[in-house]
């Protein structure tokens, strides 16, 4: 590690005090037994480095039905973490989700979709050259955000959707504690509560008109989050203050978790926290969210910037060697302000092998943010990467009543 982490402002601890937090003993003592100087160092410092770790262990029964029990680490969804683009995951399945409630003849997920610009600060999309269509729709937006985390896919679905509708949608679910506030463009808080007018259509035909939409809910912003030392502001000038992150996208770890399990176990989770999804959904969703860019045709994505585990951070992110053909990582990262996330669901199939693995790190040594000198090369990736092997290595050697039949989640990524 270059140098060392600077303390953290008192407001930043009085804020992460308040927490009650999770840690199970046992997954703990694991680690430690396994890791290497390096991870101890990380492990050594829970507070500098503000990681969290859900390990889910995963069994089946006779008839193949998944029974899932949870590991914690020093999870607290009273800890603020900046989510990043983490929130994107959630928003593509509320747009599933709002397609099929609408129930208009003609439209789903590949059915074109033109934005139009309706509020200051908006814009207009009425093509889309990464389609084979050459038109935008929901489905290419939902592959540009698992393939490679884009943010303007997030931004139309944020749109599509509506601030108002996505947050309520989560609510409703239970998840009371996450909330998504903002598009991933310079927009105030009151340009964010409006959402564009949007137009599906058939071969120049209109089946659906949606009006722009305005967010009248208040959100709570009672507890003030501010995160270092000081930060950089839009002109690039040191504020010697911490960043203030009360408005922003907020998603606790275990809330992104529960999220990701709803969609890979709809099971295993109650039916008021599942969505809305066809079984063309669930299919369509797994693919992409395991698709490797050089896989992907329609987007094609240049592998030198894009590489295998662009997205991937658990297990593999540390170095860009090929991944085992064999293994499979479902997920969502996100990595912004010098916090890194990965909920990822990790399969092999060869030794008959899964179990999910969700985390989060701060790597931010100089305290300052918006600087774009964080540690994600020396630390937050090699901590992923080698977390994600020991408990990897641990449900190789683990034994199991019954083998799971992984057929779900074999997919052909040849067909675009």
């Amino acid at each position: 590690m270059k140098r060392v982490f600077a303390t953290c402002t008192f407001l930043l601890a009085i804020i992460f005090a308040t927490g009650q937090q999770k840690t199970d003993p046992w997954l703990e003592q694991l680690l430690r037994q396994k890791a290497s100087p390096a991870l101890l160092n990380v492990l050594n410092k829970p507070d500098s480095f503000q990681y969290q770790l859900i390990y889910t262990r995963i069994d089946r029964d006779k008839n193949n039905r998944p029974q899932l029990k949870h590991f914690f680490l020093h999870v607290d969804k009273d800890r603020y973490f900046n989510p990043a683009s983490m929130v994107k995951m959630p928003t593509a399945f509320c747009a599933l989700e709002k397609l099929n409630e609408m129930s208009k003849a003609g439209v789903n997920k590949y059915t074109t979709m033109f934005i139009d610009s309706s509020f200051d600060k908006q814009s207009k999309v009425w093509s889309d050259t990464s389609a084979v269509s050459g038109f935008p729709s929901v489905a290419q937006y939902i592959r540009k955000i698992f393939l490679v985390s884009d943010n303007d896919a997030y931004n139309r679905l944020y749109e599509f959707v509506g601030q108002q509708t996505l947050n309520e949608k989560l609510w409703q679910k239970g998840y009371k504690d996450s909330r998504i506030t903002r598009r991933f463009v310079s927009m105030n808080e009151e340009q964010n509560r409006h959402t564009n007018a949007i137009r599906f259509m058939e071969d120049g035909r209109l089946l659906y008109e949606q009006a722009e939409a305005y967010n009248s809910v208040p959100f709570n912003f009672s507890k003030q989050l501010l995160i270092g030392q000081g930060h950089l502001n839009r002109n690039d000038s040191l504020i010697k203050a911490p960043m203030d992150f009360t408005t922003h996208n907020n998603m606790p770890l275990e809330d992104l978790q529960q999220i990701a399990q709803s969609v890979l176990f709809p099971e295993t989770v109650k039916p008021e926290q599942r969505f809305n999804l066809t079984p063309e959904d669930y299919q369509f969703l797994y693919r992409y969210m395991s698709e490797l860019p050089y896989e992907s045709k329609h987007p094609r994505y240049d592998t030198t910037e894009f590489f295998e585990s662009y997205t991937k951070f658990f297990f593999f992110k540390a170095g860009r060697g090929r991944i085992p053909a064999n293994i499979r990582a479902f997920n969502k990262t996100g990595w912004s302000y010098g916090f890194l996330t990965d909920v990822s669901y990790i399969v092999d199939f060869k030794n008959q092998v899964e179990f999910m693995l969700s985390g989060v790190i701060y790597t931010n040594s100089d305290g300052i943010l918006n600087d774009n000198k964080y540690e994600y090369e020396e630390v937050g990736y090699p901590w992923f990467k080698e977390t994600g092997q020991i408990l990897y290595q641990y449900e190789l050697d683990r034994p199991r009543k019954y083998k799971p039949n992984l057929k779900k989640f074999q997919l052909n990524y040849e067909d675009q």
